[in-house]
């Protein structure tokens, strides 16, 4: 009978042994990427790579197994889902992680059209969603955290408008208008159906639920959520009200942000003046309201001086951009009394041969902002370049995409900043990546 149960141990333990010496041969940076490319699952969640979750303690983000503050530098890479393709989000994941990246934001959702996650209402794509579930699994193979939006604002992707036109073909009474995507009851049934789906969902590769999953960074409530009539306003600040205490209903483990550009409204007459334009003030976000919703529990802000003063000297941008953050900064520790993430730092890469000017001086004004603040253990929680793209995926380029290995000054100034906020609190970080620089 004892020889029996050892045979079985013996057994198991042999199982065990082979499902890890698998495992670890489909590790980043090993053979073709995995997965869907051509990998293995292994759907066991402890076997997966050790990770805590991101919350927050007063004005900072903190690591929830150590209580250490965590100030991120990560990037946007929003295409991971659409581009179908793994060795390409692998091959992004493991860039970023060269540089000393620790969280990248992408899009969680495409609502109709060719290729959607999300057909109709309630009716998903089973290989879309093992691919969302691909970009979760491998991002945490390579020590990133995400942050997931799960609507656009815009028309890419579907958005709120495709929300509108699947209330239109149910017979709903909807107007053309796109506001309504804030305040129709069908519509806003429909959000939270998709959100449940996917806070609920479990993932194929890891076998972890997506409300388990700590390299899920936060979820965003929607890409730059804006109105169409100045008069939506207060069914924006409720929609995001009603959405976030949604989301927190089904997961407590995960922060929840808005995904605002940080426009200040009407109603902040003090501050308009640190808005771009008269324009920002008419799409019915508001900075200061909308971060304050109870559980909302960081402040967002885009930037994006090249595209909204685009007749301004490099000078000029460069002041407005100082004050644009440090606005945010200041209104993040003092009236929100939570952290911030410049979730969108956009600028043109200003190179010319003949030029001994700084390049990249629109992202170095950013970083050491972010970084005075994190060295004063204040609210700047980190900033996320817009965007990085690896060969392959130009389809997806805009105006402020780069391969950061084809800009080696740009790539030093991201690594940079990523080694002084690593050093700055002598975070555990990422065991595969060590700060190189002269200390």
């Amino acid at each position: 009978m004892v020889m029996r149960r050892e045979r079985r141990l013996y057994s198991l333990l042999g199982l065990l042994l082979l499902l890890a010496v698998l495992y670890l041969s489909w590790l980043p940076g090993r053979g073709g990427g995995g997965g869907i490319g051509g990998g293995l699952k292994l759907p066991v969640p402890w076997l997966q790579p050790r990770m805590s979750f991101v919350t927050r303690n007063g004005t900072h983000f903190v690591d929830a197994a150590t209580g250490a503050p965590l100030y991120v530098n990560g990037w946007n890479s929003y295409w991971l889902l659409s581009s179908r393709s793994p060795t390409l989000v692998s091959e992004m994941l493991r860039r970023g992680r060269r540089m000393g990246l620790d969280v990248c934001r992408t899009w969680a959702f495409i609502d109709g059209g060719p290729g959607a996650l999300q057909i109709s209402p309630g009716r998903f794509s089973k290989a879309v969603f093992q691919e969302l579930d691909y970009v979760i699994y491998e991002a945490r193979r390579n020590h990133i955290r995400l942050v997931l939006c799960l609507v656009n604002n815009l028309d890419n992707f579907g958005g709120k408008a495709q929300y509108v036109k699947w209330a239109q073909a149910a017979g709903a009474n909807v107007t053309n208008s796109t506001d309504s995507f804030f305040y129709h009851p069908t519509i806003k049934g429909y959000y939270r159906d998709y959100v449940k789906a996917i806070l609920t969902r479990r993932n194929s590769y890891s076998g972890i639920r997506y409300s388990d999953e700590p390299a899920i960074f936060a979820w965003e409530l929607m890409n730059e959520p804006r109105c169409v009539s100045n008069s939506s306003g207060p069914h924006i600040q409720a929609w995001i009200t009603e959405m976030a205490a949604y989301v927190k209903s089904l997961d407590t483990n995960h922060l929840v942000g808005v995904g605002i550009e940080g426009f200040y409204g009407t109603g902040m007459a003090e501050r308009l003046g640190f808005n771009p334009g008269n324009w920002a003030a008419s799409l019915c976000s508001d900075f200061i309201q909308n971060s304050a919703v109870e559980h909302i529990d960081f402040a967002s802000v885009h930037a994006y001086p090249d595209m909204w003063l685009p007749n301004a000297s490099m000078k000029e941008k460069t002041r407005y951009l100082s004050s644009w953050v440090d606005s945010h900064l200041n209104d993040s520790e003092n009236i929100l009394k939570k952290p911030v993430l410049f979730s969108e730092v956009g600028y043109l890469q200003h190179v010319d041969p003949n030029s001994t000017a700084d390049g990249d001086i629109l992202l170095r004004v950013v970083y050491d902002k972010i970084y005075d603040s994190a060295r004063k253990l204040q609210a700047g929680g980190g900033a996320l370049v817009w965007q990085l793209m690896v060969e392959g995926t130009h389809m997806y380029h805009d105006n402020f995409s780069l391969v950061a290995r084809d800009h080696p000054l740009t790539y030093k100034l991201i690594k940079e900043q990523s080694c002084r906020l690593q050093l700055l609190y002598k975070k555990e970080g990422d065991p595969g990546w060590q700060c190189s620089l002269p200390q």
